[in-house]
């Protein structure tokens, strides 16, 4: 069973979040590249629990259709 993801930690920038383990940032275990996997709330902010990052998505939003582009001579 995975461990519960925090959704907000008080110090994000010490464990390493890209797996189950939630290494030190000094002593990544996991072989997850050579770097530590940042957080969401470090990337997006507060709130990003909420985001699902399309547009219009959110409450309360809108989004305009985008009309697709069309040549500006038909007869090509």
């Amino acid at each position: 069973m995975a461990k519960r993801f925090p959704v907000n930690p008080p110090h994000p920038e010490r464990n390493c979040w890209g797996c189950d383990r939630f290494c030190a940032a000094d002593a990544l275990l996991c072989g997850n590249g050579s770097e530590r996997t940042q957080h969401p709330i470090e990337t997006f902010g507060p709130g990003w629990e909420s985001w699902s990052g399309i547009p219009g998505d959110m409450e309360g939003s809108t989004v305009v259709a985008e009309t697709p582009a069309t040549d500006a001579d038909p007869t090509g």
